[in-house]
């Protein structure tokens, strides 16, 4: 089981219908969305922060740069 984590939700997230914590049976799938969960998230939010992607073991973190 692969999972994405947002490792802190800032207020644009909080107010997204974006999901926290979701599990993927393929990492490949995991991936992809991960990836297009940070660009969505780079290119439609406040800009206040920045967002970069990091795997660890069977989870891809989202974390504020």
């Amino acid at each position: 089981m692969f999972k994405i984590i947002v490792d802190r939700e800032c207020g644009c997230f909080k107010r997204s219908d974006m999901n926290n914590n979701v599990e993927f049976d393929s990492k490949d799938d995991a991936l992809t969305t991960a990836l297009e969960i940070v660009s969505t998230m780079n290119d439609s939010f406040c800009s206040k922060h920045k967002f970069i992607l990091e795997e660890v073991a069977e989870t891809f973190m989202i974390k504020m740069s």
